[in-house]
């Protein structure tokens, strides 16, 4: 670990949380350079939808590699591109009935949320955004603009600017939406009129707080009635994570534009899209650019995954029964552990459960660590426990983490209660 001390720069994160040196990975399998095994329930912050190193995933990889395929190609049109627009047309977008085209950004998430705010301001002609309470749409300046996380903003070194933020659902009890109609009527209200508003269904860093498809549906009626556009960040609650490929298909909703990125690529390699009406497809040959848009390698193993995995509901199936199997365990816990957790959060395999502080939390996900288990937390004080395995583990690797999970909280439960006693 010396070299990482010595070297990596003190911006790392889960490398802090997670203290060991990972030589392998297999499905939900994570194996450090001391033979110890983790069951992965990280699963690359959603990047890893369906596990490590898929065998069939890979082979189409390889394979591709081993043919000279293209590997680097700017935005110049290749086989690997084709084939996956074409799929990705045919198993996705066509029998959800969307029309979209497609923008292939710079290879992460942000790089999709810069573009689709950029757009939206160009084809709008408007400047303001808005964008909701515990959001987290990125890092870079404009889509850190949009993201709520003081953490995440304070490292920004200038003023961030260009957003108005109105309160989520179930934000400290406050009708949001009824306040943002408000304020678009009234000419005195100081809400300049956005070109575009922003949302996650399911809010993931924000600490999995879940958009009722009633209140998405009158967030598009509203953004329809006053001609904003709408886009739906679907970078990591996105590819199946709430158990529809996308987070918004239960609403019936029909974004402008939505963006991807995470396990899109399939086998955790990096590529990023907007899908954007076509009629919002205004942008001059070459306005938004950069050297890695679209990454052939991602192309094809992201074709492959929906070849694999959403040509059938098999997959939709098993992460409802899934979900169902954790939340049953989650909901024991809840009840045997009121000292510890307040509620449960989220939807579909991107659940957790809220703990009474953010210390609670963090000493859980340490002690699931300890354990073998790897998982972290959410939310703006960090107290959420974040269930995010890859989409296609077993019924009996579940239970394994869960187990790794209630063993961390009996641990942290037994030190509470140790502690409250000797304050006494």
């Amino acid at each position: 670990m010396t070299i990482f001390k010595a070297k990596e720069s003190n911006v790392q994160t889960y490398a802090n949380s997670f203290p060991t040196r990972f030589t392998k990975a297999q499905g939900c399998w994570l194996f450090d350079d001391q033979g110890k095994r983790y069951i992965d329930f990280l699963a690359g912050a959603g990047a890893l939808n369906y596990g490590h190193n898929h065998p069939e995933l890979k082979k189409a990889l390889i394979d591709y590699i081993t043919a000279d395929g293209v590997t680097h190609g700017l935005d110049m049109h290749t086989d690997a591109k084709a084939n996956f627009i074409a799929r990705f047309d045919e198993i996705i977008l066509r029998p959800r009935h969307l029309d979209y085209r497609f923008q292939f950004t710079g290879p992460t998430g942000t790089n999709a949320v810069e573009a689709a705010l950029k757009l939206a301001r160009k084809v709008t002609g408007r400047a303001n955004i808005v964008a909701f309470t515990n959001g987290f749409h990125g890092v870079s300046y404009g889509a850190l603009a949009a993201t709520g996380n003081q953490h995440h903003r304070g490292g920004a070194g200038v003023p961030l600017s260009g957003v108005s933020r109105i309160p989520y659902q179930g934000y400290a009890g406050i009708d949001g939406l009824s306040l943002f109609e408000t304020q678009l009527s009234d000419r005195s209200s100081g809400l300049d009129k956005p070109a575009a508003v922003i949302v996650e269904c399911v809010q993931g860093e924000g600490g999995l707080n879940v958009a009722t498809p009633e209140w998405l549906k009158r967030l598009e009626q509203i953004c329809r009635q006053h001609n904003i556009l709408l886009i739906v960040d679907d970078i990591q609650a996105g590819c199946g994570r709430t158990g529809t490929f996308f987070s918004f298909e239960p609403s019936g909703i029909k974004p402008d534009l939505v963006v991807l990125s995470k396990s899109i690529g399939g086998y955790g390699l990096p590529m990023s899209i907007v899908l954007l009406k076509p009629e919002l497809d205004q942008w001059a040959p070459g306005e938004h650019n950069g050297t890695f848009r679209g990454n052939n390698h991602a192309f094809v193993t992201a074709a492959k995954a929906l070849d694999l995995f959403w040509q059938t509901n098999e997959l939709s199936q098993h992460i409802d029964a899934r979900a169902k199997q954790l939340n049953q365990h989650l909901q024991k816990q809840l009840k045997l552990h009121p000292e510890l957790f307040v509620n449960l959060k989220g939807r579909g395999l991107m659940q957790g459960i809220a703990c009474q502080n953010g210390d609670i939390a963090s000493a859980i996900s340490q002690a699931c660590f300890e354990r073998g288990m790897i998982i972290e937390t959410a939310g703006p004080e960090g107290q959420v426990v974040k269930f995010f395995c890859p989409l296609t583990i077993s019924e009996a690797e579940m239970e394994q983490g869960i187990h790794h999970f209630i063993e961390a909280a009996a641990k942290v439960a037994k030190a509470q209660n140790s502690h409250s006693r000797k304050a006494s």
